[in-house]
């Protein structure tokens, strides 16, 4: 699941590419002059650079296969040495594939032609078609056995593998989510012993049987269509809330947000192990790509920083818009839910109709608006013109997940905070609250609108996941099986030589025919492509699902469950995907997970307040509270009564009387099998409409619950904060060690130099 399986710290071994470091593909262009003779420059800007290209044409496409000289890598191991926040990585002669790959990657990303365009540009003007690194079959081999199948669910990782095949970047994506993945076994379990509580009070609560058991006729749910029904009638929907409005909620929202506190805590200890382990503690990006700079180009000038107050203040503007469109798309869907809560409400007895229908829309929204996020965040990252690509991906994953968050989670936060709030909103009997004066708004269930909240979060985080895993996986197998079934026969086989070739260890400058060459690079030309945000993708999806089952966690006890059981899958799924069906990523460098530790930092903070005022605001955990210990029949000391919650859901109703000139229903409405009777409305009002004494007690201990709630989680979360150390010691220790060590040796040479010349002069 989540256990990191260790392989110890043992150098990378070093593998001799079969094929090539890298390989551009383009199409045939007899017809196309132009793009042909920039083709031909670019192929040539990269031999002046001593690049060996290896031109095969198959059918309708050019493959260029590229292998670096040996001289890059040399002024690369030259330059890391000397480097100041890259001194503590390893500089060993040899250099591993995936080592290569990145220094080539970069090179070739970089080089331009005459007319100032690099391959990005090109590839964007269709002169190459695409651009990939290969996989090694052995190491893919291995990596299958050991990871890359479904049959591996509950054994541990080997990210240190993965690391030397991948990159640190993609390892650290999987220790992350293995990390998340292990640790929710206790919220998981927790969840479903508050699941439990709840339905053991399921048949045996006074507040259900009060519910299923009662006479009372409620207020017509809409106008004109709807008439009025008895509160019995939504018995079912009742012991579906207290299923996740209970004190167990309670206590589970306080334990999650103590859980996300010690969860990042932890995983920072986690995290440091493995970058200790790796020697890249105190590798530094912008350093290593200005190495990357001067290897390419010895003559290059360093980007400078540049920042523009002009384009911070347009950018924050553009933002700001695309959230109050965001914005915007929420309140469209709260006026889908009200013309369509009428028609609904008639055979549903309450709006879990219009609740269905909007989740269903919202998930459909969710889907568009996040191609359509995309495409602004890219547009607002040009605009401003960052320095390198760490900074325009930082700026970009910053802007994405804001983007992302307001839309998955803005109508969330109108059911939890907003839709029937005490009826302060909707209005009351003659009194309601319209759309464009004629609609009126919803309402929830005299239960509680905890029950609408769980829906509408069931119905998102369930089915994007299941949907989201599914296009993932079948969408790059079924590409690959299309790919065998086209390809031709005389790329098939592999001959006897080159297939020994394949299983041990080549001989220096020893390479696979050009058959064999082809049938590689055309096998890994059909993989699902991958580009430079593949892997933001998964950690979008996993910070999403992370603020889901961390956010609104009261309201959905059974959300880490859910996440565990994903996130099991999820491990599996991608390590298919990347091993298998895609096009190996480009590994990449990196002792963090980048901005996304302080974006989870950020949700942790949001969970905490959020599940407070879910509590104080939307729950009636505490009308429950003040009705036990302040009106309830216990107080009162009534003889015989068995529960102290007895008369609760009365309680909670006004009476409306249909008699009064300001209840304006129609006649229709008044009566259905054979109801006709004065009616009632979830609120705490008089005969007149008037507020009670009741109202204003419930509300002043909601505030102070929710400005205790926070208080006290914040000061719990800052003392596990410094209570936890961010680096384990033995991690200071070895570093520590390993620095004194390379200062005495350093010293050692230099005394030996002194005594030298002292003996030479």
């Amino acid at each position: 699941m989540g256990v990191v399986k260790e392989n110890g710290n043992e150098p990378p071994p070093v593998f001799t590419p079969l094929s090539y470091d890298y390989v551009l593909v383009a199409k045939l262009m007899e017809d196309r002059e132009r793009h042909a003779k920039k083709q031909r420059e670019y192929i040539e800007q990269l031999r002046i650079k001593n690049f060996k290209v290896t031109k095969i044409i198959y059918d309708n496409l050019v493959f260029y296969g590229i292998q670096a000289p040996k001289e890059i890598f040399q002024k690369y191991r030259y330059l890391l040495k000397i480097s100041d926040a890259c001194s503590g990585t390893s500089t060993d002669s040899n250099i591993s594939l995936s080592t290569r790959i990145r220094i080539v990657h970069f090179i070739i990303n970089h080089t331009q032609i005459s007319t100032k365009e690099n391959l990005r540009d090109l590839m964007k003007s269709k002169v190459f078609e695409t651009r990939f690194c290969l996989h090694e079959k052995r190491k893919q081999k291995e990596l299958k056995e050991e990871w890359a199948r479904w049959s591996a669910c509950l054994k541990g990782q080997p990210v240190t593998k993965v690391r030397d095949y991948f990159g640190e970047k993609v390892a650290l994506y999987f220790l992350w989510l293995g990390w998340y993945t292990f640790l929710l076994i206790l919220p998981a379990v927790i969840g479903i012993l508050v699941f439990l509580y709840g339905l053991s009070y399921f048949n045996s609560s006074p507040l259900v049987q009060e519910v299923c058991e009662s006479d009372t006729v409620m207020c017509p749910l809409c106008d004109r269509v709807c008439k009025v029904w008895k509160l019995s009638d939504t018995c079912s929907y009742a012991k579906l809330s207290l299923l996740f409005d209970n004190n167990g909620t309670v206590f589970f929202a306080m334990f999650m947000a103590i859980w996300t506190t010690l969860f990042m805590e932890f995983w920072k200890r986690h995290l440091a192990s493995f970058v200790c382990e790796w020697r890249v503690t105190d590798w530094s990006e912008s350093e290593e790509e200005l190495i990357l700079e001067l290897v390419n180009d010895a003559e290059c000038r360093p980007k400078m920083y540049k920042h523009s107050y002009l384009r911070t203040a347009l950018v924050l503007i553009c933002v700001l818009v695309m959230i109050l469109v965001i914005i915007g798309l929420t309140h469209f869907l709260v006026v889908v839910r009200v013309l369509v809560a009428g028609n609904l409400a008639k055979g549903f007895k309450s709006n879990l109709g219009a609740m269905l229908a909007g989740a269903v829309l919202h998930f459909l929204i969710i889907t568009i608006m996040t191609k359509v996020n995309r495409i602004v965040a890219l547009k607002l990252c040009k605009i401003e013109e960052t320095r390198t690509f760490a900074d325009t991906e930082k700026s970009f994953t910053v802007k994405m997940f804001t983007f992302q968050f307001f839309t998955y989670f803005s109508s969330l936060f109108y059911v939890a905070f907003f839709l029937g709030s005490n009826n302060r909103i909707n209005g009351h009997p003659g009194e309601y609250v319209r759309l464009a004066g004629q609609w009126r708004l919803e309402e929830c269930h005299p239960s509680g609108c905890l029950t609408d909240l769980f829906i509408q979060m069931a119905i998102i985080m369930v089915l994007k996941q299941i949907i989201s895993n599914v296009f993932e996986y079948f969408g790059p197998l079924f590409k690959k099986f299309l790919g065998k079934k086209k390809r031709q026969h005389k790329l098939q086989r592999k001959c006897a030589t080159c297939y020994l070739k394949d299983d041990y260890q080549l001989k220096e400058g020893q390479e696979l025919c050009e058959g064999c060459k082809l049938r590689d690079w055309h096998t890994n030309y059909e993989l699902t492509d991958v580009d430079s945000f593949s892997l933001f993708n998964e950690f979008l999806e996993m910070v999403i699902q992370f603020s889901f089952t961390t956010i609104f966690v009261a309201a959905f006890p059974l959300a880490p469950l859910f996440a565990f059981l994903n996130n099991v899958i999820e491990i599996r799924l991608d390590a298919i995907k990347m091993v298998t069906l895609e096009r190996r990523m480009v590994p990449k460098k990196t002792n963090t997970i980048g901005v996304w530790i302080d974006i989870l930092e950020a949700v942790g903070v949001l969970a905490v307040i959020v599940n407070g005022l879910v509590i104080g605001v939307s729950s009636d955990f505490i009308p429950r509270l003040v009705y036990r210990y302040v009106y309830g029949p216990c107080v009162n000391g009534t003889a015989g009564v068995s529960d102290c919650m007895s008369g609760y859901i009365n309680n909670t109703l006004s009476v409306a009387s249909m008699a009064d000139s300001r209840v304006k229903f129609d006649q229709s409405q008044m009566i259905t099998d054979g109801i006709y009777a004065t009616s009632c409305y979830k609120d705490y009002r008089d005969t007149d409409f008037n507020i009670t004494h009741q109202f204003w007690l419930i509300l002043a201990v909601r505030f102070a619950f929710v400005i205790l709630f926070e208080h006290v989680l914040v000061i719990c979360k800052f003392i596990a904060s410094w209570f936890i150390p961010p680096v384990p010691m033995h991690v200071k220790n070895d570093g520590l060690t390993d620095k004194f060590r390379r200062l005495q040796e350093e010293l050692k040479r230099l005394n030996l130099r002194i005594i030298t010349n002292y003996i030479h002069v």
